[in-house]
């Protein structure tokens, strides 16, 4: 076999379809502007760091040392943005940090380790408002708690018997990450939730985004404070219920409507109940009234439950929307479990199981920076589906590199311009 060189030659040629599309939204505009101004002899802008960090997981890498190690050769001479080391860009991520804050619950002795990060998610609000995420008929935000498994030196025990960070993360529209809160492992998601919620609601309204018509959350979220808050900030919300705290009004539903899924058969019934009646009487405030949408399965044991006197698996559901129907309700709520697709992504497609650095705070700016290239991908492929036939929305980002991503091309100097040759016969590239 005799081989022929060709100099400069990159496999990533549409990579460049895809900054090309970034900065026609003015994405690079947005990320110089709004992150931390610069020295003016900085050889390396916000852009040359976002877009070094976004081209890892664009090419298939999946951590900030396949910049040297294996996309050097094929990025080095981009004009499109500057190359920087992977020491650069930690860097300049780690600048961005802020402090980690410490904090008790009222009656607790755990220590309770938080971060959060308004510059990462200015930008990031910037990001979605640019895509035109808010111009949407209706807002639909998602809020749960995820674990991430690792062994960084401030990682804490989980729940889960092994060490790691619980961040807390808000979805708006299913589809794209609003809001990253990074937690220590020993933090449980119920505490100080009510303040994670209030900071999301104050990031929107501060920038005039409308009101968010639905909010749904587990059970970790059906606290007193939570939910006159979501019933002052939202038109309705689907609070997830414990069992141990509503099970007394199982027996009162006498209509229930059969149904499947993809577990099996269930029936689905709702009831009028005046919850935490007692907090809003020491409040001087009358007890609302919400409804609660109870689903049951029958147990395939057949075991008797000594408070409902039946074999039924029970779930329920604190709302107040009074006008869909039971099984409608039903189904809607069950869109909540899109977060874990959400984080399935965020974790094996962008690279949140491998953290680069050792602090709690760092990581987030990470989380952040990671969750943006998440919502650009979404857009990007969105987008190119349109007019790229082999291409379709749900891909993930491993088809996406296979289909479009990987191209043989090579920049060239013509008239003083920058050309891309690219050297496939695909219609799409014409």
């Amino acid at each position: 076999m005799k081989v022929v060189k060709s100099g400069d030659l990159s496999a990533f040629g549409g990579l460049n379809f895809v900054f090309e599309s970034l900065n026609n939204l003015g994405i690079n505009r947005i990320v110089d502007k709004n992150l931390p101004t610069l020295k003016c002899n900085s050889k390396y802008s916000w852009t040359d760091v976002f877009y070094s960090f976004m081209s890892i997981y664009f090419c298939g890498g999946d951590c900030i040392e396949d910049l040297n190690i294996n996309l050097r050769h094929h990025l080095h001479n981009n004009p499109m943005f500057k190359l920087p080391s992977p020491d650069t860009v930690l860097r300049r991520l780690s600048s961005l940090a802020v402090p980690t804050r410490k904090c008790f619950t009222q009656r607790g002795s755990v220590e309770h380790e938080y971060c959060t990060n308004d510059t990462a998610m200015d930008v990031n609000l910037r990001i979605l408002k640019k895509m035109g995420v808010f111009k949407s008929s209706e807002l639909t935000l998602d809020y749960d708690n995820t674990i991430i498994f690792s062994e960084k030196k401030d990682c804490k025990m989980t729940y889960k018997r092994d060490y790691g960070y619980q961040p807390g993360v808000c979805t708006v529209n299913e589809e794209h990450i609003l809001y990253v809160e990074n937690r220590n492992g020993n933090s449980d998601a119920k505490s100080f939730q009510v303040q994670s919620l209030e900071r999301i609601f104050n990031a929107l309204d501060a920038r005039g985004i409308k009101k968010v018509k639905h909010f749904r959350a587990d059970a970790a979220s059906y606290q007193y404070e939570i939910i006159k808050l979501l019933a002052r900030k939202t038109d309705f919300f689907y609070v997830g219920c414990r069992n141990s705290y509503v099970e007394k009004y199982f027996t009162r539903i006498d209509k229930w409507s059969k149904t499947s899924d993809a577990f099996g058969e269930l029936e689905v019934g709702s009831i009028m109940i005046n919850p935490f009646s007692k907090n809003a009487t020491k409040d001087g405030e009358t007890p609302a009234s919400y409804r609660l949408l109870v689903k049951r399965r029958k147990l395939k044991s057949g075991q008797m439950n000594i408070i409902t006197q039946d074999a039924y698996e029970y779930r329920a559901v604190l709302s107040n929307n009074f006008e869909m129907e039971d099984l409608e309700l039903a189904a809607f709520y069950a869109k909540r479990g899109n977060m874990e697709k959400q984080f399935d992504i965020l974790k094996n497609d962008f690279g949140w199981q491998k953290m680069p650095f050792s602090n709690l705070n760092e990581n987030l700016v990470f989380l952040y920076f990671s969750a943006i290239c998440r919502n650009l991908y979404h857009h990007i492929i969105c987008s190119f589906s349109k007019t790229v036939k082999y291409l379709k929305p749900e891909y993930r980002i491993k088809k996406f590199i296979f289909r479009f991503i990987i191209l043989p091309s090579k920049w060239i100097i013509q008239g003083r311009q920058y050309k891309l040759r690219i050297y496939s016969n695909k219609d799409c590239f014409t």
